[in-house]
């Protein structure tokens, strides 16, 4: 594990993590959010959902972001702050997922950093777009 300070992050710096999304991880963070939308659940129900199946929660593949985030760039110590998610398509069961977070901007005065945020399916579609507040360790 890395941690970056202000000082050391720089304009384009970018880290990933990819994980694929099981079933299993799917029920647990339905029983641990509370969310148990058939959608993610119910084979029969989704498959009467534009979808044609079930699809993992949209949350559950965001929070590979923080995974980023929290663990990679700026990485352990970071704060986060702010983030804003656009889902732009569905995940599958078995689908593998690469969540990339790249510095877009710096306030060093406010020791808070901004950075871009997406998450790609193996097919390299972007599934969730958006930009993620920081306040990086500090020096």
């Amino acid at each position: 594990m890395t941690s970056f300070t202000m000082n050391e992050l720089q304009l384009g710096q970018s880290a990933s993590f990819t994980k694929t999304i099981t079933e299993k991880e799917v029920r647990l963070f339905a029983e641990l959010s509370g969310d148990s939308n058939p959608v993610h659940l119910d084979e029969g129900f989704a498959k009467t959902t534009i979808f044609k199946d079930r699809i993992a929660h949209g949350i559950l593949c965001g929070s590979l972001i923080s995974t980023v985030l929290g663990m990679h760039l700026p990485g352990p110590g970071s704060i986060y702050l702010k983030q804003e998610f656009k889902f732009m398509a569905p995940v599958y069961f078995g689908d593998v997922l690469t969540a990339t977070c790249s510095v877009k901007e710096k306030m060093e005065e406010k020791n808070r950093v901004i950075l871009d945020c997406k998450v790609i399916n193996q097919n390299e579609v972007v599934v969730i777009s958006g930009e993620a507040t920081i306040m990086p360790p500090k020096n």
